[in-house]
C-alpha cells in the first residue's frame, strides 16, 4: 500500500469561441477531464483580472457542461462553477463587498451538514485514517498511566473515541486496572456535545471503565480561542493530557498565523504529553486567489476522482458529502475572502515550521500505527488508488500521485 507522490501540472486548452484566446495544446494529449480543468482556470483568471463579462460566458460554457449527477469531471465543475457564480456575485455587485446569501446559507442546516459528516466518515477514508492514526499515538504516549485527559478540538459527534477506549479496556487485567478517561470536547454546539457526552458515556460503561465528559463551547473566533482556553480547561494534578487537533489548525489562521502561533503557544504551557495533528495536504491558505483556486481545484480533483472509483453514481451519500460537505468547503475557498474565509488549509511543511517554532518536538508514528492504516484501507476501502506514504516520522494519505491528508504527533 505504500507508493510515492508526485506533481504533475498538464497544461491544455479548449478552442474557443469566446471573445480571449485560450492556449491549445496538440489535440492528441486533450481528455475532457484536461479540458474543463482548463476552462475552470481561465474562469477565475479573468475573475481576477476584474474581466467579469468574459468570465460569466465562460462560466456558462462550464454550467452547461457539469451536472451534480454525472461523472466525476462533471460534478467537480458544478461545484467550481457554483463557487465561481458566488465570487462574482459578491464582487461584480454594486455593494461589492457583502457575502452572497448562498454561501451564509451553505450549512445553515446544522442537522443535515452532521449528517454529512457521518456519511463523509463511512464512504472516505481520509477522517477514520486521521483518528485511526491519532488515536494510536495517543494510545502509545499515555500507556500505564492511571488517570488520561484528552482535549479535543471540534468533537462533533465523537466518533474517534469508542475504538480508543476499546483499546484502553483489552489492556486492562487484574493487574492493570482501566484508567480513568476524562475528555474535554470543543464546539460550537451546546447540544451535539452534551449529546456525543451521554453516549461516549455509556459506551464507556459498557466496556467497564471510568469516564467523564465535559463539553466545552468554543465559538469559532480565533482570536478568543487561545486566551479563553487556559482559564475554562480543567486539569487535575495527577492527569497525563493529550491534545487532538484533527482537521482543526487551520481555522485558527487569517491573514496572518497570530493567533495560530498564540494558540500553539497556551497548548504548550499545558504540557501535554502528546499533541496530535491532521489536516489536509493543500496550501488553500494562500493570499492570491488565482493560487488558491489552482491548489483547490487539484485537490479536489483527486477528491473526487476517488468517490467516483470507489462509489455508484447514484450513490445518495456520495451525493450529499460532493454537494454539502465538499461544495461547502469549495464555496469557501473560491468565494469568500478575508474574515469570512475559513477553509484555510495549509501543506505539512507549514505545520512543521509553525510546530517547532512553538516548540513541538515530533514524535515518530509508530510500525502498529502504520500497520493499522493499511489494515483499514485493505478491509474497509479496497481500492488501488488510495497510497499510504511516510515522510518526516508523519503519515500521508492520497489518491493516485496526489496527497490529500497527514497525520502527525508532536511533544
Amino acid at each position: 500500500m505504500l507508493g510515492s507522490f508526485s506533481s504533475s501540472h498538464e497544461e491544455e486548452e479548449d478552442p474557443s469561441d469566446l471573445q480571449y484566446q485560450i492556449p491549445q495544446p496538440s489535440r492528441a494529449f486533450i481528455t475532457p477531464a484536461i479540458q474543463m480543468r482548463q476552462l475552470l482556470i481561465s474562469c477565475a483568471e479573468l475573475v481576477s483580472q476584474s474581466d467579469f463579462s468574459a468570465a460569466r460566458r465562460l462560466l456558462s460554457i462550464l454550467s452547461s457542461n457539469s451536472s451534480p449527477f454525472g461523472d466525476s469531471t462533471e460534478r467537480l465543475v458544478h461545484q467550481f462553477s457554483t463557487a465561481l457564480s458566488l465570487r462574482l456575485s459578491r464582487y461584480a455587485a454594486p455593494n461589492g463587498g457583502a457575502m452572497p446569501a448562498s454561501v451564509n446559507n451553505a450549512a445553515a442546516d446544522s442537522d443535515t451538514f452532521h449528517s454529512t459528516y457521518l456519511s463523509l466518515n463511512q464512504i472516505t477514508p481520509f477522517i477514520r485514517f486521521s483518528q485511526l492514526t491519532a488515536n494510536q499515538a495517543i494510545l502509545e504516549a499515555v500507556e500505564g498511566q492511571r488517570a488520561i485527559h484528552i482535549l479535543d478540538f471540534d468533537t462533533m459527534h465523537g466518533v474517534q473515541w469508542p475504538p480508543l477506549m476499546q483499546a484502553i479496556a483489552e489492556r486492562c487485567d487484574d493487574l492493570h486496572p482501566p484508567p480513568m478517561i476524562r475528555i474535554t470536547g470543543t464546539g460550537e454546539d451546546l447540544g451535539i456535545l452534551q449529546r456525543t457526552g451521554d453516549r461516549l458515556l455509556k459506551f464507556a460503561q459498557s466496556l467497564g471503565l471510568k469516564f467523564q465528559f465535559h463539553p466545552l463551547l468554543l465559538h469559532n473566533d480565533s482570536t478568543s480561542v487561545p486566551l479563553y482556553l487556559p482559564s475554562a480547561l480543567q486539569l487535575l494534578p495527577d492527569e497525563t493530557l493529550a491534545v487532538n487537533c484533527v482537521l482543526y489548525l487551520h481555522r485558527l489562521l487569517k491573514d496572518d498565523s497570530r493567533d495560530l502561533r498564540l494558540f500553539l503557544h497556551k497548548i504548550k504551557s499545558l504540557e501535554p504529553k502528546v499533541v496530535t495533528i491532521a489536516g489536509k495536504e493543500a496550501n488553500h491558505n494562500h493570499p492570491l486567489f488565482l493560487q488558491r483556486f489552482v491548489e483547490a481545484l487539484d485537490h479536489y480533483t483527486a477528491v473526487f476522482d476517488s468517490l467516483e472509483a470507489t462509489l455508484p453514481p447514484n450513490s445518495g451519500e456520495r451525493l450529499a458529502v460532493e454537494r454539502i460537505w465538499f461544495g461547502r468547503e469549495i464555496i469557501d475557498i473560491v468565494s469568500a475572502e478575508g474574515d469570512d474565509r475559513r477553509e484555510r488549509h495549509e501543506r505539512f511543511e507549514s505545520w512543521e515550521v509553525m510546530l517547532r517554532s512553538s516548540g513541538f518536538s515530533n514524535v515518530p508514528l509508530s510500525p502498529f500505527a502504520l500497520s493499522q492504516a493499511k489494515l483499514l484501507l485493505r478491509l474497509h476501502y479496497p481500492s488501488e488508488g488510495y497510497r499510504l506514504q511516510i515522510i518526516n516520522d508523519s503519515f500521508f494519505l492520497g489518491w493516485q500521485n496526489q496527497a490529500l491528508f497527514s497525520v502527525s504527533s508532536w511533544h
